[in-house]
């Protein structure tokens, strides 16, 4: 049962999270990001929330870094549309998973167009 509900709450706040940084932060220096999940632990005391950012490296670290200077707004806003008794501690990550999953896409194309010209 407490399985179910920590899977809820995290899908609710991936649902919150991503309306709150593509409409509330006002920051510039937050570029595109898409919240990919986020993980909420079995107390609910935190979430570990993976994100997607277009950008280089650097626009990436600053993204990063508006969103810590930020944390503490989100959780503000996060309380106000969650009712939860306390509004989990949030941890930002970066969900390399896309990009991985590019960087594969794109060896094999390349295996394949070095094997198809033989």
């Amino acid at each position: 049962m407490a399985k179910i509900r920590v899977g809820r709450v995290g899908e609710q706040i991936k649902k919150e999270l991503s309306q709150i940084i593509q409409a509330e932060l006002k920051d510039p220096r937050i570029g595109f990001i898409t919240v990919t999940g986020v993980e909420v632990t079995n107390d609910m005391s935190q979430a570990r929330v993976y994100l997607s950012v277009l950008g280089s490296d650097d626009q990436k670290e600053e993204t990063l870094k508006a969103l810590a200077r930020g944390t503490g707004f989100i959780r503000s806003e996060l309380g106000k549309r969650i009712r939860l008794r306390h509004t989990p501690e949030l941890l930002f990550k970066f969900d390399s998973s896309i990009e991985y999953g590019s960087r594969i896409e794109s060896l094999l194309t390349d295996i394949n167009r070095d094997n198809g010209g033989q």
